[in-house]
């Protein structure tokens, strides 16, 4: 898909499709209403009929309209002008591409732009433009047996029509940085949706190893069992003993030219099939455990993002991967274990497996002596209980940390909610055996869940983002968002200055 900006006059751009906006009660963008005159009132006329009301994402399709130089003049609903937001203005994006990838055009032009988006200028609304397009057209088709032509997207090229030669700059440069963060979303996606059967551990590592490939400053160094077993990774190594799947941990160092600073580390849960081990899961919807590796896709999603937009940044990525099956080899609940750390911990339920392949990554991400770490898990249903499937929760031990985070999931539409991190939770984790139990009761998941990672992180900025209710959508949309790489690559950018 190709992204342009310039300027033009609405009346006399050539294009399979023409796409404006028109707001609630009729209202109509200054690009429509340039349409409608040069149309001789073919948008007034069309409204009449009351097919669009104007509602945000919302679509009329007009044919060959007299006077103009396009084939199709798509309206787009924007709602209320003064309440048009973030969210709303998304909508009426993906509303757009949505009508215009069902039709036969191969291009189109759109005046949407213009649109007064509060405390949002040009290069924040090209870029959202970017990310929603694509989103509207990623297509898994990886694992079907067909591929016909007729059912992809034939749309291959989008053009923003800018008012002037500097909003057409701020504009490229949105675009830039939307496609970076669209191509790491689709990878995202396209790891969490393959099956746990094509994409184990070392597919995982095959993959960083691919983006390694690409971008000369991404170096990608994959550790084995053995390599991990000098280490001391009791804890990440006592999960993978119940699968023939062997583990891995990926360690992906991102070193520009002319950056300076102690790198940020970017820690994923990579578990590619997750069955709970011994503390077996319920059979209903196991097949979304393919998806608990989101964390670790995103963190990959989001290296080959900033080393696309080639980021002043050094940024470190580490992403333990393993499988949690039942086996006779398999953790039981009792098991004590040896982390990395020389901690020991209490296996009461082998199905919080994450933080113990994660407490183990968290202790390796000292070796580079990172600024601030940042942790990305599909860690607790607690989250999603407390969440729902909208904001990703952040916790961390850096208030400035977790303010960053929560700038740039605002920004970039990938949100997320602060959860407390107090002392008193710690109390949960409290074991006669072990120096912390690796479950803390059935109160406050999501909150105890940090409250064993922050046991790693000690003397660390770091920053905890447990993302199972965004990592993925269910129903008749099921399958992985890509999220949360559209926040890691805005808060990397704003780290980056920009």
């Amino acid at each position: 898909m190709q992204f342009l900006a310039k300027a033009g006059a609405a009346d006399k751009l050539r294009t399979a499709c023409l796409i404006t906006a028109v707001f609630e009660n009729k209202k109509l963008s200054p690009g429509a209403a340039a349409l409608d005159k040069a149309s001789g009132g073919a948008i007034t006329e069309a409204l009449k009929s009351g097919d669009l009301k104007g509602k945000a994402g919302q679509t009329l399709m007009l044919r060959k309209p007299a006077g103009l130089a396009c084939e199709r003049l798509l309206l787009v609903g924007a709602g209320k002008e003064e309440e048009l937001g973030d969210a709303a203005y998304r909508k009426l994006w993906q509303g757009a591409v949505n009508a215009v990838k069902d039709t036969a055009a191969k291009e189109a032009t759109v005046l949407l732009l213009e649109l007064p988006v509060k405390g949002r200028d040009a290069r924040w609304k090209a870029g959202q433009a970017v990310e929603a397009a694509s989103q509207a057209l990623y297509l898994f088709d990886e694992t079907k047996s067909e591929k016909k032509p007729e059912d992809r997207p034939v749309l291959a090229k989008l053009t923003l029509v800018t008012a002037n030669a500097a909003e057409t700059r701020a504009a490229e440069a949105g675009i830039r940085q939307g496609e970076a963060t669209a191509a790491g979303v689709a990878l995202a996606r396209t790891l969490g949706n393959l099956p746990g059967n094509i994409c184990t551990p070392s597919y995982l590592g095959e993959q960083a190893k691919a983006i390694g490939r690409k971008y000369k400053t991404v170096k990608v160094n994959v550790l084995d069992a053995k390599a991990m077993e000098k280490l001391g990774m009791g804890a990440l190594l006592s999960v993978a003993k119940g699968s023939r799947q062997p583990p891995r941990l990926i360690v992906m160092e991102y070193k520009p030219a002319g950056a300076r600073n102690k790198p940020v580390v970017l820690v994923g849960k990579g578990l590619t099939f997750d069955a709970g081990g011994i503390s077996l899961k319920p059979a209903a919807d196991m097949d979304q455990m393919k998806f608990d590796m989101c964390g670790g896709a995103s963190v990959l999603g989001a290296m080959q993002a900033i080393a696309e937009l080639g980021l002043k940044l050094n940024v470190v990525a580490v992403v333990p991967s393993s499988e949690n099956l039942p086996d006779g080899n398999a953790n039981k609940p009792g098991d004590i274990v040896t982390a990395m750390s020389g901690q020991t911990i209490e296996i009461l339920n082998t199905d919080a497996e994450g933080r113990l392949i994660l407490c183990d990554a968290l202790t390796y991400a000292r070796r580079f002596n990172p600024e601030v770490v940042i942790d990305v898990a599909t860690l607790t249903g607690a989250c999603v209980v407390a969440l729902g499937k909208h904001a990703a929760g952040v916790l961390g031990n850096d208030q400035d940390l977790v303010d960053g985070l929560l700038a740039a999931g605002q920004t970039s539409g990938d949100r997320a909610w602060q959860l407390p991190l107090w002392d008193e939770y710690q109390e949960q984790l409290k074991s006669n055996f072990a120096d912390v139990a690796n479950v803390g009761g059935r109160y406050a998941g999501a909150i105890t869940g940090a409250c064993f990672l922050s046991r790693f992180t000690k003397d660390l900025r770091w920053a905890h983002l447990d993302v199972a209710g965004v990592a993925w959508a269910e129903g008749g949309d099921k399958g992985a968002t890509g999220r949360p790489v559209p926040l890691l690559v805005q808060y990397l950018v704003d780290r980056a200055g920009g």
